[in-house]
């Protein structure tokens, strides 16, 4: 079968233990670089053993490699740097993630984590599944603020330079043999929030624009598009140490993000503030969505009756054999990992492997 699986998930995995103390080692100065990758090596294989051993079909290095989801491969391009959060931040925490800003000229001069996907893919039987963030990333924190202004008088170079930066590196990680992209996205979902609409315009962007202009970039991005390869959108309302930013919806943005060129969309729907299936009826014919019914932010594990149920829900908008399944998010989409340990986060996972079977036979 094609990606994606009945069976799938998002990506990010909960950082062992022996990974965090080596990587805060590493950022005190107490371990080399060559000790830390041979640790982070040794993490992804036993990853990417445990994720064959359950089942799953996509294969992921759990994002071992990275301390943020997003900001690891956008602060490798040229032209951005990263600074202090601004605007609606995580619930629940006084901690927040740092924000892209651009002070140069977008680009792509270098391959970004193509020898990550490369070690993946050689320590792996089934297919090896590379996540990056969406070219909506570089902009929907910041916004206009965050461009210079003599750098991009006009946002419209903004937006050409940006498409093409990622052309060039979804073209590195094809070279390196990548069947599997996945563009992790928060902007859609986000901007079916009222707060996070009204920081856009405080930001100087009109949001009602904003999902076309997404949608735009991310098929810009896609127009050389290596042929065989899958690519895939995941959205949620943010995950970071189990909390959360937005709520709202899909309903104001489904047909501008549906309008994304990708083959499936990866969407959150474990909570209340996710609302309804009702968006899922703009879904085009040909694409496909994996219902994020099992949550990475609690421990609690969904009972297959519920995540049955659920899946029955979202069939009166698109047909049985238009879903997958997955969790709502990864576990850690940053280094500090969600509320719930490896074991809660492997049976999950083996949840999600346990359903799909039954559901999809």
């Amino acid at each position: 079968m094609k990606p994606p699986f009945r069976a799938d998930h998002v990506g990010s995995l909960l950082r062992p233990k022996e990974l965090t103390e080596a990587r805060r080692n590493f950022k005190l100065g107490k371990l080399d670089a060559t000790v830390l990758k041979g640790v982070e090596d040794r993490s992804i294989r036993e990853a990417v053993e445990r994720q064959e051993s359950i089942g799953l079909q996509s294969i992921t290095d759990g994002e071992f490699r990275r301390d943020w989801w997003h900001l690891d491969f956008m602060s490798q391009l040229d032209g951005v740097a990263l600074g202090t959060n601004a605007g609606p931040g995580f619930a629940g925490t006084g901690e927040q993630p740092p924000m892209p800003s651009v002070s140069g000229k977008v680009g792509c001069s270098k391959p970004i984590m193509a020898d990550d996907f490369i070690y993946l893919k050689r320590n792996t039987k089934q297919t090896a599944k590379f996540t990056i963030p969406s070219p909506a990333m570089l902009h929907l924190r910041g916004g206009r603020s965050s461009i210079s202004k003599e750098v991009y008088p006009d946002l419209g170079a903004f937006w050409a330079d940006t498409s093409a930066a990622w052309r060039k590196a979804i073209r590195h990680l094809a070279d390196a043999g990548c069947t599997y992209l996945q563009l992790d996205d928060v902007s859609f979902s986000y901007l079916c929030d009222p707060k996070i609409r009204e920081t856009c315009r405080r930001n100087g962007d009109d949001p009602a624009q904003l999902p076309r202009t997404y949608a735009d970039a991310v098929n810009n991005a896609l127009k050389d598009r290596p042929a065989g390869m899958t690519v895939t959108m995941h959205t949620c309302r943010g995950n970071f140490k189990s909390s959360w930013v937005a709520s709202g919806g899909y309903e104001s943005v489904a047909e501008a993000m549906f309008s994304s060129d990708v083959d499936a969309f990866f969407m959150e729907f474990d909570s209340e503030r996710a609302g309804g299936f009702e968006p899922l009826r703009h879904l085009p014919a040909g694409q496909k969505v994996v219902l994020g019914l099992v949550t990475s932010k609690s421990p609690v594990l969904e009972g297959k009756d519920f995540i049955k149920r659920r899946i029955e829900e979202a069939c009166k908008y698109v047909p049985l054999d238009s879903l997958c399944l997955s969790p709502q998010c990864g576990f850690s989409s940053t280094h500090h990992g969600n509320s719930l340990t490896e074991d809660e986060q492997w049976r999950k996972l083996e949840r999600v492997v346990e359903v799909a079977r039954e559901v999809w036979n």
